[in-house]
């Protein structure tokens, strides 16, 4: 019998990529799924193609009581809740001299504020069902890549928040991992592509197989086995972890000379195609985030004509 049979799992950034994946693995194994995401019609798509396994909420990490709506959803439709997987992110881009600061501040709300968020509201009912806890980080934490400053730093914070949290909470039977992935074939990493040529060059002057692109397929059959064996770190591919080991290494001099070899090329390349585009983040983000800006202030108007 599966690990999973039985278990309720809230994934957030559950509508697309990743998130969306793993909840078809794990309902395939016999666990329950609560997706929140904000990207409103594949969020109802994906609850409608898993059936009564699923439910879905629209919501928004940076609230904390949007992120408590979406345990409360999860509990009444299921009647518990056993892991949660912090899966929603986003990406700037520009250096720091270029990149939006607006932009720059959503990217650590979703990435690093949004982790805690996730967590804060569902921990009661963790700790309850001694659950588990699947914060998703990145390669990012270990190896920083120039023009993605706000990514590198949310993940980073991402991965030791999990530590941090592992450590409070394992007297309580909570188990907590963090996940790490190279470049995962998502349409956050499409969007890049298709936005900066910049982001491509970077990605083929990477050596070896850091510059390669994994399916999103496997990235969730390696998240779905972590979340069944509650495994503390979860890497995709396998080699991220060898980074992990010389992230000591990297962050030197020697380390970090052959990216700064690279960065007189990309990044005044990168800065000049933000500037051409007129925006730090792709213009998916920047419509879904415009979309549920609108939707709140229909909300808000509805809620005061009513009142």
């Amino acid at each position: 019998m599966s690990k999973l049979k039985g278990q309720v799992v809230l994934i957030t950034g559950g509508a697309r990529g990743v998130g969306a994946e793993t909840a078809r693995r794990l309902v395939e194994r016999g666990a329950e799924v609560v997706l929140v995401d904000l990207d409103r019609a594949p969020l109802a798509a994906l609850e409608a193609e898993l059936g009564a396994s699923a439910t879905s909420i629209v919501g928004d990490v940076c609230s904390l009581e949007q992120m408590e709506a979406a345990v409360a959803h999860g509990i009444a439709t299921f009647g518990r809740l056993d892991v949660v997987m912090a899966n929603a992110g986003i990406a700037s881009y520009g250096s720091v001299l270029a990149v939006d600061p607006a932009t720059f501040r959503r990217v650590i709300d979703v990435n690093l504020v949004g982790v805690f968020h996730t967590v804060r509201a569902a921990l009661p009912q963790l700790i309850e069902r001694k659950g588990y806890v699947l914060v998703v980080s990145s390669l990012a934490a270990y190896a920083a890549a120039p023009g993605l400053v706000a990514y590198n730093a949310s993940k980073a914070g991402a991965e030791h928040f999990a530590n941090a949290l592992r450590t409070e909470v394992a007297y309580l039977g909570v188990e907590v991992g963090s996940a790490h992935m190279s470049w995962i074939d998502t349409p956050m990493v499409q969007d890049a592509k298709q936005d900066l040529t910049a982001f491509q060059k970077m990605l083929d002057t990477l050596p070896g197989p850091l510059g390669k692109t994994t399916s999103v397929a496997k990235c969730a059959d390696a998240f779905a086995d972590g979340i069944a064996k509650r495994r503390t770190r979860i890497d995709v591919p396998r080699w991220v972890n060898v980074v992990r080991w010389l992230k000591p290494a990297l962050t030197t001099k020697l380390g970090e000379r052959e990216t700064s070899r690279r960065a007189p090329e990309i990044v005044p390349l990168m800065d000049q195609e933000v500037l051409a585009m007129g925006r730090s983040q792709s213009a998916r983000t920047a419509a879904l985030e415009q979309d549920d800006r609108a939707a709140s202030d229909l909300e808000r108007q509805a809620q005061r004509t009513g009142a």
